[in-house]
């Protein structure tokens, strides 16, 4: 499951962050900013039209995402 399709409030663990290219600077921003496999992460609020943006916490800390940011964040089950 990708991040983008994550229910509101159910948690998950990030299980890595798909590159679209060797050099993909929104993949590399992505793990700059804490996107990181085994980080817990939660969709918290979801923008008014269409849901964009996603509010989103990884650790103790909340991003907004755009879905399509969002649709590069794989994520496995909370164990």
């Amino acid at each position: 499951m990708y991040l983008d399709a994550l229910p509101k409030g159910i948690p998950a663990v990030i299980d890595h962050v798909e590159a679209r290219s060797p050099h993909d600077p929104v993949g590399t921003r992505l793990g700059e900013l804490g996107f990181v496999p085994g980080e817990a992460v939660q969709i918290v609020a979801l923008g008014p039209m269409g849901g964009n943006p996603i509010a989103v916490r990884v650790g103790s800390t909340r991003f907004a995402l755009r879905r399509d940011e969002a649709a590069r964040i794989c994520l496995r089950p909370v164990a």
